[in-house]
């Protein structure tokens, strides 16, 4: 590692025209989903080139059948340097309802909150350009100083991550040969808290199942067929409820295989951060906790399968009451997959189990809704242990490590169609409001985010 203390100073030094270039991005309305804003996609993606091209890149915009793609790439100082890709994107969400901005969500400002807090306003702030715009401006800071780059980079900048990305995995076959890097590094993730970063080890997988189980030929009189005629609601019903065991588990044959325990040290790390059951689950209104017996709640949404009902359906729902037997009932059933857990292994474990439950008079309908394996980056990767301790030297407390809950699709496209881990490192807090009216971002976020990256890209070249 080198002394990076001078590129330090001048990101510092850099961080009022840091701002003006941010705000020049955020004030075009990029929004990707509504066609009305079309022509606002293509500038903001033509911003990126002119201003990625200033900084010595060479970018172009790559049309797509949606909104561009920006690619842009950057040699190291030395030929045998780590080759990087970077991921962001430029469109935004839709700023409905307006009456409930407090602010012009494309005039960003700098709110001054009191008590040495500013806030940056506006939409994009956090989601995703000034996250994209804390990486660019390290690289603009490292090149001024040093006068090239420590590792090799590529940018890839998207344009409807916000609406789908349908463009985006015919744009990764296409030009696989040219984005395939060591790794890649995406910022669109947060911290922990205001003093403390976080590096997203553990993306969970997911299966979506729908299963419609039909029983006679007809809505049935219950107190004509009742005790005599399957109904299907108390068959769905007997199949949802033993999906799992008195101690939580998930009972489906063969559901745990690829799933591996939570290294000890990250567990003792994720126990550091103060969240206990009551104050997870008391923020929704809950106390008592679910799930499997004896681990806690961290454990449970970042390092471990699930299976969760997310709707049922079947009789009379409507006002006052109908005795009726439904002819049908269904369910919709997910399945959160950690480790590696294989997604059609648990579709067929989950099918097979039901179709044992189901009367030979009756019969079930499936109906599948996605499939994606879990994303798990190991918890000693040379890669994660560099950003690890160089994100520590930067902010106020330790790094962590963390899982997430949900998934980001591009880091399985990154995997799977590139064959590249990805080092997912974001500077956004959970009240940043993104997707909704008033976004901001800490301006704290921004300024050591862009320090962040000076010694994350350091780090990663020693």
């Amino acid at each position: 590692m080198t002394d990076v203390s001078p590129v330090l100073d001048r990101a510092d030094q850099n961080l009022p025209s840091s701002l003006d270039n941010l705000f020049e991005l955020l004030r075009i309305k990029s929004i990707s989903t509504d066609p009305a804003f079309k022509a606002e996609c293509h500038k903001a993606a033509e911003w990126l080139v002119a201003y990625l091209t200033s900084l010595g890149f060479t970018a172009s915009v790559r049309d797509t059948p949606g909104h561009p793609m920006v690619v842009a790439h950057h040699d190291a100082a030395s030929a045998d340097a780590p080759h990087v890709l970077f991921y962001g994107h430029y469109d935004v969400q839709p700023v409905d309802p307006i009456e409930l901005w407090e602010s012009d969500p494309f005039a960003p400002a700098v709110k001054d909150m009191g008590e040495g807090r500013k806030i940056l306003t506006g939409r994009g702030t956090s989601d995703d350009k000034g996250q994209l715009m804390t990486f660019v401006e390290a690289v603009r800071a490292y090149k001024e100083i040093k006068g090239a780059l420590p590792v090799r980079i590529t940018i890839l900048f998207e344009g409807e991550e916000e609406s789908g990305s349908p463009s985006l995995k015919p744009f990764l076959e296409e030009n696989a040969a040219e984005l395939k890097a060591d790794y890649a590094l995406v910022c669109d993730t947060g911290m922990w808290d205001g003093d403390t970063p976080a590096i997203s080890a553990g993306l969970r997988g997911l299966v979506g199942e729908e299963i419609i189980i039909n029983a006679a030929d007809r809505d049935l009189h219950s107190g004509m067929f009742g005790g005599a005629a399957a109904n299907p609601i108390h068959i769905l019903t007997d199949i949802l409820a033993g999906l799992h065991d008195e101690t939580g588990r998930v009972t489906l044959d063969g559901f745990y295989d690829g799933v591996e325990e939570t290294p000890g040290n990250i567990k003792a790390s994720w126990e550091t951060l103060g969240m206990t059951t009551e104050k997870f689950l008391g923020e929704v209104g809950l106390s008592i906790p679910s799930g499997e017996k004896g681990r806690s709640v961290m454990e449970l949404t970042w390092a471990r399968p699930t299976a969760e009902v997310n709707g049922i359906t079947g009789g009379y729902t409507g006002a006052g009451f109908k005795t009726v037997i439904a002819a049908k009932a269904s369910a919709k059933v997910s399945f959160r997959l950690v480790g590696q857990q294989n997604p059609d292994a648990i579709r067929d474990s989950f099918r097979a189990y039901v179709r044992s439950k189901v009367p030979a008079d009756c019969s079930v309908e499936f109906h599948a809704h996605g499939a994606s394996p879990a994303i798990q980056l190991s918890y000693d990767s040379p890669v994660l242990t560099k950003a690890k301790h160089a994100l520590s030297s930067e902010w106020p407390k330790p790094a962590i490590v963390i899982g997430m809950g949900g998934s980001i699709p591009i880091v399985g496209d990154f995997q799977k169609m590139l064959g590249m881990e990805s080092l997912l490192v974001g500077f956004g807090l959970a009240d940043d409001r993104i997707h909704s009216p008033n976004e901001k971002y800490e301006l704290k976020s921004y300024h050591k985010g862009i320090r962040s990256w000076v010694r994350i890209l350091d780090a990663l070249a020693a």
